[in-house]
């Protein structure tokens, strides 16, 4: 805090000085996904640096609020504390309860009360910002009717509604309407999002694990080309697509 207040002060630097609230959102975006990249290496050491980083937005922001007297990081920490403690009331008041499903339904409850509480016009699913990649927001709010009792008890209607919206997704593309078309989409994507979670996956990891297959084989199929003194444009087809399953069989082998 002291640091941060000095690299503020009239004397300090002249990047930091500038930096308000609105300009320091890149920042916060890159820094919370530096941190997931971290989680994903596994790397105890990089994990602290990136959670520093993460950490220094926080002070960042605060220190910004406590100059223009409108919060400061002790009020954002007791705030979060008292939040904690609110919405554990099975650790800290009541008894226990069975499992985390039961927690998670507890704590929908309680956001439900809080904000009827607040009187704030919305939905008992919370305000989910829109800036949330779309499949990890699809499946948070799927995860939020589900403790909300709004869900269906087996997997197999998933499926069903799966082949459902692929169906009417065929169906508009037929039409040619852009406006179905992409609402369709839409939906089947929605339906997808929602079978991963019963099949306890998280959907925004499946597709960032698929991108990064596709990205692994079409280096391959450029590689095995540039041996051939060929690039992609000047190949066929089926010459890229006989390479593609060349990397799909290397990926299975030990």
């Amino acid at each position: 805090m002291a640091v941060v207040a000095r690299l503020r002060a009239k004397d300090g630097c002249p990047w930091d000085r500038e930096q308000t609230h609105v300009s320091l959102k890149p920042a916060l975006l890159e820094e919370a996904y530096e941190l997931l990249e971290a989680i994903e290496k596994g790397d105890p050491k990089e994990l602290a640096e990136e959670l520093g980083d993460l950490l220094l937005q926080v002070v960042f922001h605060s220190q910004i609020a406590a100059e223009a007297r409108r919060f400061t990081l002790r009020d954002v920490i007791l705030g979060l504390k008292h939040k904690l403690i609110r919405r554990h009331p099975h650790v800290f008041a009541e008894p226990r309860l069975a499992d985390a499903n039961a927690v998670l339904r507890q704590r929908a409850s309680i956001k439900a009360k809080e904000r009827k509480a607040s009187r704030l016009p919305s939905t008992s699913l919370g305000e989910l910002p829109r800036a949330m990649p779309a499949l990890a927001r699809a499946q948070r709010i799927t995860e939020r009717a589900s403790y909300l009792g709004f869900d269906w008890p087996q997997i197999e209607p998933v499926w069903e509604k799966v082949e459902e919206e692929l169906r009417e997704l065929k169906s508009a593309y037929s039409t040619g309407d852009k406006r179905r078309l992409k609402e369709e989409a839409g939906d089947l994507l929605f339906a997808l999002v929602n079978l991963a979670r019963f099949l306890d996956l998280d959907a925004e990891d499946a597709l960032a694990m698929a991108s990064d297959r596709f990205v692994a084989r079409f280096s391959h199929i450029e590689t095995r080309l540039r041996q051939k003194g060929k690039s992609p444009p000047e190949s066929s087809l089926a010459e890229m697509d006989a390479l593609w399953e060349e990397a799909k069989k290397m990926e299975r082998e030990p």
